[in-house]
């Protein structure tokens, strides 16, 4: 198949959970097929990230689009009722770009990722596949959730317009994917089930035990410009070490990942390590004796969790995360839903090396056995190719019906 990838965002370095999925999805698609990248990007994209991408794909186009324009979008789309992060995204030297470059490559199919990229395709009459990622209008309630004042208006008017978005999707693409069932679930759409479910997967050969020095107690990993890791980092900090501390004053904590807050920096004490971004974050993993992921919003799998099971650490998270997960709870990963209960795991865990081993190697097991990159990729391509045996897009099929 020649399969024309559309992606809201260059899909390297490998900081933000979109780009991983993207970039492994790609890498699969790429060993039976010809795939075709097209991407919009606010910032330069350096010729050395575009390399990384190079063996995999036929082409490659990537529109820069000025964050200036895309701020105007967003004023645009508020005052039109529509998604502002899909105006963030969308332009018209964008959408002239990419019609150029889809007529160039006569794909026989279209996948585009996440509702961001639906302006760009949605007239085409190539049959394609939209992938939802995660349910972005639950990740944006929850989020909503936890705000006040003008944000939290904001995001009140974002999440309505996503749910009415997501709905959307529905008629324009001929098949939609997602990450998991929990986000499945939480599309606002009788036909939910039918979205197909292509989990993300794990890079086994590059995230595997290593034997470091265990500098830290407890480590937290993530890009921690993304605001459901800040405010993670912000209740592990303010909530729940406090209560670890009264029990074992020395505990230490890491907080490592790219592009820190100034609220993420702030929380750095005699006690707590942020260290920003770092140049192998499998280091980090391994310097700690276990993973802590209190979620409190956001949505989707997350890959910290898969990628700390796969190095054999034991986790501690919450059931936001867990749900998407499926792992057992007690034997493949401890949940905790309050500051008590999570800082009870934590202390249980760093009292017993025994109960610490136990987790992580059932850990390991459940996540080598149900989560690869190859298995994720042979299920979406397989999605891929049912849509171009079945015919012409519903866009076609519509706009012949009306002809």
């Amino acid at each position: 198949m020649k399969i024309l990838v559309i992606l809201p965002r260059f899909p390297y370095p490998l900081e933000k959970g979109d780009k991983l999925r993207a970039y492994y999805q790609i890498k699969e698609l790429s060993k039976h097929n010809e795939v075709y990248l097209f991407c919009v990007s606010h910032t330069r994209v350096l010729p050395e990230h575009i390399e990384q991408l190079k063996p995999y794909c036929q082409d490659i186009k990537v529109v820069h689009s000025p964050r200036l324009v895309n701020y105007k979008n967003v004023v645009r789309n508020y005052l039109r009722t529509k998604s502002l992060q899909i105006g963030y995204w969308d332009s018209m030297k964008a959408r002239r770009s990419y019609k150029k470059f889809e007529k160039q490559v006569k794909p026989d199919v279209l996948y585009s990722q996440m509702v961001r990229t639906m302006p760009l395709v949605s007239r085409s009459p190539v049959p394609k596949v939209m992938d939802f990622q995660d349910a972005l209008s639950m990740n944006t309630e929850r989020r909503m959730e936890l705000s006040r004042g003008l944000w939290r208006y904001i995001l009140h008017f974002e999440f309505k317009m996503l749910r009415s978005t997501e709905y959307n999707a529905f008629k324009i693409f001929d098949a939609l994917t997602i990450i998991s069932e929990n986000d499945s679930e939480a599309i606002p759409h009788r036909k939910n089930g039918d979205i197909i479910v292509v989990p993300n997967g794990v890079d086994f050969d590059y995230f595997q035990p290593m034997e470091r020095e265990k500098k830290y107690d407890i480590v937290f990993c993530g890009n921690m410009h993304y605001e459901p890791n800040v405010n993670a980092s912000r209740y592990l900090v303010g909530k729940v070490m406090p209560l670890v501390w009264r029990e074992i004053p020395e505990a230490t904590l890491l907080l490592a990942g790219a592009f820190p807050k100034n609220k993420v920096s702030r929380l750095a004490s005699e006690r707590v390590t942020v260290t920003g971004f770092v140049d192998d974050i499998r280091e980090s993993y391994a310097s700690a004796r276990i993973f802590a992921a209190p979620m409190q919003t956001g949505s989707g799998l997350q890959n910290k969790l898969l990628e700390a099971m796969a190095m054999r650490l034991p986790c501690v998270t919450t059931s936001i995360a867990n749900d998407s997960l499926h792992a057992e709870e007690g034997r493949e990963v401890l949940v905790g839903n309050t500051p008590q209960e999570f800082a009870a795991h934590i202390v249980s865990l760093l009292r017993n090396e025994q109960q610490r081993n136990a987790l992580a190697e059932n850990g390991n097991d459940f996540v080598t056995s149900r989560y690869s990159w190859e298995t994720a990729g042979e299920k979406l391509e397989e999605v891929l190719r049912n849509v171009v045996l079945a015919g012409p897009s519903k866009v076609a099929y519509e706009r012949n019906n009306r002809e």
